[in-house]
């Protein structure tokens, strides 16, 4: 196979294009300026015969490095997917034609959009090269699931039935978890369309809950094996390629190998103990929902007996939201939204099995979600329950406890005695110690004010911090900690738009109430989901490509030894954990848990950090070609560094629906604003451009960052950018930072004609002259 690189172009005329284009003057400027041996055009390019001759410039031409010019880099992925070459895309469709008016007036900016549209890809063409796979790796069809509970089973039934071995570790002696104490589940499926209000049998009731045919499932399944008693006590490797200790009980350890892992590790209950208000601890007859559970499963289809002395229970009430929504200290902040479909479940049970019971269930704030929600509360009305709107203030000890309340609807307090008193606490991940408690407010700053903390210095601010009592999950072997990253409330950090299952940690999925609080249905549908991107990942491992969300992408990171300054930068603010160090302080890449999102490129202050097909010099060439009038003569250039995830799709949708977007902007995708370098703007301003507009994702807490901090980490970095404009004596407006969603078709566009205007207002940039 001949080493020679050879540069072609290949121009789509379709779409409009070859109708609002000058096509043989691009054909030039490819060949002339961007250097391609050459340009050649087709009416259809997409089509069986255009992608034929792209094929055969490939196959027989010897063509390396392929530049196509025609739609949006998002369109057409599967017709251009030329994987054994180095690829680039203009973008003339809709980021050209469909984004300006077609009169002749404007004709003249509209080509000049495409010209630099043109350079600009031949000129990242000429500095990319072709991605190749980092080594080899073999397919690793074994999954480990942590976690026996209804989640841990049902992914392991469904990779099972998908043909994936699978090992569950459970720590306790059966398979089940909390759902193999209840006496029944909350419905899912809703009363069937036309059903009378009047007649309690068509609503939803209780159900069984499977778990007795789910663990026999389980142990039937050949692919299954179960280890009980026991914890994975080390974790290395990475996706395709998981070293997992399993140690039991007695002390003894087998070492598995697994492609991917699914941690179910479930929840625990709040533990109502310490609300002396409540007074749980002091009273046999004040017990929690999950242990009116217990109750109802041990009366084995008889009554339910008080557990104090063993009565029959002929009045219950069920205190809702307790220590929930709260901003207390030892509280939890947020709700478990089930909660109240527990309680009317519990109150059917106590009506069924103790026939004239008394049930009322007192609450702030009712909560039903799901598909029989609504129909599953009318079923507690049927059967007679008692819905009153009250804040409880004090749950009294006795012989016959008493709640205290304020009525909401009669403006009154009251008080109520009952044989039993059930407290709906919520649920608590069970998740493991957070390996970033702490750390990331130090890197953020948000722990007072700019913060340059980093490296070394934070690794000194992990040691000092107070020492966990939570027992680890994975006792993952990374640098960045044991377990999984987590949320404010100590869910897993999951986002819950882009990829749910999916955490921190590549090839590691959460599933279950530890990614949040939910019913056994949910949990099952979970599982489900997190167990197919198990499967997704182990499989890409094997294949050696990227997951979620640059799927399929062969490029890698490397740096140059020799310029890095070890300053740990890049191993620090990796979101993933993909990097570590070696035994001399310089970064050590796993390419299997990359997510390929160049946030290390960014961080790196060197600038020694780059993929095969995503560098500093693919981007800053494409900033340097765009063509920068000599004079201002009302023809500013603005540069667009626009998230490939949301800010691109956004300008993309913009102009599929018709809105305009400035003839002065030069648009350029980038893998995530995390991957930023600040040399872009720098280079952009020194070479003339007259303003510079960075669309990223929404960051905070909220995040929408398809890599978790990239967006928030280049705010941070651009928010110093400022000194580096007052040193250049330019205007800290030239340079601005926006979040954009997916959707702001209209406000993306909007974003930029502002910056137009600030141009107007404030001058051309004093690089032009």
């Amino acid at each position: 196979m001949s080493d020679e690189i050879k540069y072609s172009g290949y121009l789509c005329t379709g779409c409009g294009i070859g109708d609002r284009l000058d096509a043989s003057q691009i054909e030039m400027i490819a060949t002339r300026e961007g250097k391609m041996s050459a340009c050649k055009s087709h009416e259809m390019l997409c089509s069986k015969e255009g992608v034929e001759m792209i094929r055969n410039g490939i196959d027989n031409d010897g063509v390396t490095h392929v530049m196509i010019a025609a739609c949006s880099r998002r369109a057409k992925v599967e017709a251009f997917n030329f994987n054994d070459v180095a690829m680039t895309r203009a973008n003339l469709r809709e980021g050209v034609i469909w984004v300006r008016p077609d009169d002749d007036e404007q004709q003249e900016t509209t080509q000049e959009m495409a010209d630099d549209y043109i350079r600009m890809a031949c000129a990242e063409l000429r500095s990319s090269k072709q991605p190749a796979p980092s080594g080899e790796q073999t397919l690793n069809k074994n999954i480990l699931v942590v976690g026996g509970g209804v989640t841990g089973m049902t992914a392991a039934i469904e990779a099972a039935k998908a043909g994936y071995t699978v090992h569950i570790v459970e720590k306790s002696g059966a398979l089940g978890g909390w759902a193999s104490k209840w006496y029944k589940r909350i419905p899912f499926k809703a009363a069937a369309a036309g059903t009378s209000n009047s007649r309690t049998a068509d609503l939803p009731q209780p159900i069984e809950t499977g778990v007795d045919e789910m663990i026999a499932a389980v142990e039937a399944d050949g692919n299954i094996t179960v280890h009980l008693n026991s914890i994975v006590s080390k974790t290395s490797g990475a996706p395709g390629r998981f070293s997992a200790d399993i140690s039991t009980e007695s002390g003894s350890t087998t070492t598995e190998n697994f492609g991917s892992i699914v941690q179910a590790s479930g929840f625990t209950l709040f533990d109502p103990s310490e609300l002396s208000a409540y007074n749980y601890a002091n009273s046999a007859d004040i017990i929690t929902n999950a242990e009116m559970e217990e109750l109802a499963k041990a009366a084995d289809g008889g009554p339910i007996k008080r557990p104090s002395d063993g009565k029959e229970v002929q009045s219950v009430a069920f205190v809702q939201n307790v220590a929930q929504s709260s901003d207390k200290k030892g509280e939890l902040p947020y709700h478990s939204g089930i909660g109240d479909l527990i309680a009317i479940k519990q109150a059917i049970y106590c009506n069924d099995l103790n026939p004239g019971c008394s049930t009322t269930i007192m609450f702030d704030n009712l909560r039903t979600p799901g598909a029989a929600g609504e129909d599953f509360y009318r079923a507690g009305q049927q059967a007679m329950i008692t819905f009153t709107k009250g804040i409880v203030s004090e749950v009294v000890a006795g012989d016959s406890p008493t709640v205290k309340f304020k009525d909401l609807i009669l403006d009154d307090d009251a008080e109520m005695a009952c044989d039993l008193v059930v407290l709906d606490v919520g649920m608590v991940p069970n998740s493991g110690p957070d390996p970033y408690a702490g750390i990331e407010d130090l890197e953020t700053g948000k722990a007072g004010g700019e913060s340059e903390v980093v490296g070394d210095a934070i690794e000194e601010a992990a040691k000092a911090a107070p020492e966990v009592s939570v027992d680890s999950i994975l006792n993952l072997g990374y640098r960045q900690g044991t377990d999984l990253p987590q949320l404010k409330w100590g869910f897993t950090d999951s986002h819950f738009i882009c990829f749910p299952y999916e955490t921190r940690r590549t090839g590691i999925y959460a599933a279950g109430p530890v990614r949040r609080p939910m019913d056994i249905k949910q949990a099952q549908d979970d599982a489900t989901g997190a167990a197919l991107k198990a499967i997704q990942a182990l499989e890409h491992a094997g294949s050696n490509n990227a997951v979620h969300p640059r799927v399929g992408d062969l490029s890698f990171p490397t740096f140059r030894k020799e310029g890095c300054t070890q300053c740990k930068r890049c191993s620090v603010e990796c979101p993933f954990g993909a990097i570590d160090e070696d035994d001399k302080g310089f970064p050590m890449y796993n390419e299997s848990r990359c997510r390929r999102c160049g946030t290390c490129m960014g961080a790196c202050p060197v600038r020694v950090i780059s993929f095969e097909n995503y560098s500093v010099e693919t981007v800053g060439q494409q900033i340097k070609n765009v063509e920068i009038p000599a004079e201002f003569d009302e023809n500013p250039r603005i540069l667009v560094l626009a998230c490939e995830n949301d800010a691109y799709p956004a300008l993309d949708q913009a102009a599929i629906s018709g809105e305009e977007v400035s003839p002065w902007a030069r648009v350029i995708p980038v893998r995530c604003l995390g991957s930023v370098s600040i040399s872009w703007v720098t280079d952009a301003m020194s070479n003339g451009y007259d303003g510079v507009i960075m669309m990223g994702c929404q960051r905070g807490e909220d995040y929408q960052c398809h890599f978790v901090r990239g967006s928030a980490m280049a705010a941070e970095r651009m928010a110093k950018v400022g000194d580096t404009l007052e040193q250049l004596g330019l205007e800290s407006e030239r340079v601005v930072v926006h979040e954009v969603a997916i959707t702001d078709i209209v406000r993306a566009p909007a974003l930029i004609k502002e910056m137009e205007e600030t141009i107007d207002k404030i001058g051309p940039s004093p690089f032009k002259f």
